[in-house]
Order: structure tokens, then sequence, then C-alpha cells
């Protein structure tokens, strides 16, 4: 089982990447998880993603946007509830907690989004949300509360300076031990490369799990020795990116030293998909042994192949 970690549909433009176009909408997430692609030589698709508002569209608009509190968490949230509900199937539902909109308002909407979507995550993410994450944790704490409570994971932005740099995360993951935090785009954005921060995290923390994507070639390869194999989860950050670089980020692991590690099918498998199913209550699914098997799974749902 694929599952992508961090994938951002939108029937808006977003207000930060300002990408230009037709917004990326689920239906066009949908049409590119399908693929196929090509996974160790056999056609495969993203089976689920776990979807949310573009960052940009979740920042404080006092003074742009009429509305406040609540009322402003669920008109960012809407198009991923919208989606979640149409694609239950496919698409896995995460909160983005924004705590400048009242930290027991986003904590109350985390309860609600998860009881009534079944969301299973919650993103922090400091940086563009404008606040320290180290001196800021009692803003955070009524948020981890509820996902300590409800056993919800939460995906952490890092590689930006000056609020994301990995380790100022470091008191609140601390704080709550029983909360799964998922270290995204391992330390690695346009603002910052922190590969070693996440890498020791992940070592030193049993609640600390680090996201592949953006993760230099050279360092996943390195961290994937030393790393226990249920640390490594899969994630596209789409858009701006698109899945295909960060599945053959992972899939080089199968290849010889020096640039892989000889990596096995199935722990492969894991790390694309089925750490993370473990974590959520899904059943894993081993991969297929065969291209005809691949192809037979594609086509019982839904998915054309081209013929030779």
């Amino acid at each position: 089982m694929i599952i992508d970690l961090s994938c951002y549909p939108t029937d808006l433009v977003d207000l930060a990447w300002r990408h230009d176009g037709d917004p990326f909408t689920g239906e066009r997430l949908l049409k590119m998880m399908d693929g196929p692609w090509t996974i160790r030589g056999k056609p495969r698709r993203i089976d689920k993603a776990f979807i949310q508002p573009p960052q940009g569209n979740t920042i404080y608009t006092h003074g742009v946007h009429e509305k406040e509190g609540k009322a402003a968490i669920r008109e960012y949230m809407a198009y991923t509830e919208k989606m979640v509900t149409e694609h239950p199937d496919r698409f896995l539902g995460c909160f983005v907690y924004n705590p400048r909109y009242g930290t027991q308002n986003g904590a109350e909407e985390i309860a609600r989004y998860a009881r009534e979507f079944d969301f299973k995550m919650v993103q922090l993410q400091a940086n563009m949300h404008a606040y320290r994450p180290d001196r800021a944790l009692d803003w955070l704490r009524p948020a981890m509360r509820v996902c300590a409570d409800l056993g919800l994971m939460v995906k952490l932005h890092t590689g930006d300076g000056p609020y994301s740099i990995p380790t100022e995360f470091y008191p609140i993951i601390r704080e709550f031990p029983s909360v799964n935090f998922i270290l995204a785009h391992f330390g690695v954005q346009t603002g910052g490369v922190y590969v070693f921060e996440p890498f020791q995290m992940a070592l030193d923390a049993p609640n600390v799990y680090a996201e592949s994507g953006w993760c230099l070639q050279s360092r996943i390869v390195e961290f994937a020795k030393e790393l226990p194999k249920h640390k490594i989860l899969f994630g596209s950050d789409t858009p701006p990116n698109e899945p295909g670089m960060w599945i053959n980020l992972l899939e080089v692991l199968c290849h010889e030293p020096p640039q892989g590690l000889n990596l096995d099918e199935d722990t492969l498998e894991d790390y694309l998909g089925n750490n993370v199913a473990r974590m959520i209550g899904l059943e894993p699914t081993a991969p297929p042994r065969s291209v005809e098997e691949a192809e037979a799974y594609l086509r019982n749902h839904g998915i054309a192949l081209e013929t030779a």
C-alpha cells in the first residue's frame, strides 16, 4: 500500500506559492495518484493521500478576510472536508492548526474533524503562521492534548528558518510522548537544510518519525542504514512537487551500494505506505510480486493501461 503524507488539493489559488494555471483540484490529484508510477519495474498507483489546504491559505488574514475564529478555520478547511467526504477510499484528512485563530477554537475543531470526518492527522506550520514552537508551548498544548486523547498523528513542517527548524519542536515532542510526531520534508525546504536533526531526533525519540520527501539522495541512504525500518515515511509535498521524484528517492535504496542498500521490496513498501497504514489502523498490503499482478490490481481499480 502506498500512502502519500503531504498533498494539497484546492479550488483556490495558493496564497503562498501563487501557482500559475488552474487550481490543483482533488480531481487533478486523483489523476496524478493513479499514475501509473513505475516502481521496481511494475506499474503502481498511490492508493491513499493525506490532504490538507495549501498552507498559504491557512495564514492569519485579519483585515483581509471577514471571518474570524472557528468560522475562518472552517472556511480554510472546507475544500479538504469536501474531498475527504466525496473520496473516503482515497483521501485521508489532515487538519491544519493555526493558533492565531484561537487555541481553544483550534483544539475544538480538531476534535470535531476527527470525530465527524475521521481525520487522522494534524499539521503545525509554525513558519507560515509566525510563531516559534519552543517559545509558544501554551499555544500548542490545547491542540496536542486533543491529539493525545484521540490518537492523532502530528505532522511538523520543517526546514525553514526561523520558526521551523526541527529541534525547535523538541519541547512539545517531549511533553507529549504518546503522540506520534512526523518531521515533514526531513528538515529540508527552500529556506534551510537540517537533515541531520530529524535523523537524530528519530533515532532518539520513540515518537518521532521522518518524512522522506525533500531529503538528499546521499543522506537517505546513510540514514536508512541506521534508522529503524518503521521510522521512514513517504510524503511528496504535492504540489509544488510531484510524487515520482520522491518515490524514486526511496526506490534507489533497492539498488546496489554505494547508491543503494540492496533494500528488499517489502521494506520499500513499508517506507512507501505500510508504516503509515499501521500507525492509523489500516491493514498493510504486500507489494505486487510480478508485473501481471500489478497490472491486474490497477485494472481492478479502474485504471486503464496502455497496451504495446
